[in-house]
């Protein structure tokens, strides 16, 4: 079964976030940084070995195109712009957006990297 496409798509720019619409009337609100971390790019997805993106805390979006009918297209203000967020894609990210997000905090936390561009953690191994 297919993923139901969104109704309504709204970038919001000043809270960073993409909010999505479905016809049975669940919204979700998706911050950009959550999208960023986690875009189906092949500079993020590492072409079978992901990338972990560090340093995304205060990123938004300045845009959001459409990609046939399958898919949509965001622009970050960091300057990425080269994932395509599929229908599919994007209803799993809505959907399951509390594990996904801890599963990142967490492997942020086994990296000793952070969310914070102006911190970068140094590991001491003794």
């Amino acid at each position: 079964m297919a993923a139901p496409i969104p109704t309504t798509i709204k970038l919001h720019k000043a809270s960073r976030t993409l909010e999505l619409g479905y016809a049975d009337g669940s919204t979700y609100q998706l911050p950009a940084e959550y999208l960023r971390v986690l875009s189906p790019s092949a500079e993020v997805r590492g072409h079978g070995k992901p990338v972990l993106q560090t340093g995304k805390l205060n990123v938004g979006l300045s845009g959001v195109e459409t990609a046939g009918r399958y898919a949509i297209k965001l622009i970050f203000d960091d300057g990425h712009d080269s994932g395509l967020y599929t229908w599919d894609y994007l209803y799993q990210l809505a959907t399951q957006q509390s594990q996904r997000w801890d599963a990142y905090l967490e492997q942020l936390h086994q990296a000793g990297a952070s969310r914070d561009p102006a911190v970068s953690a140094v590991r001491f191994i003794p």
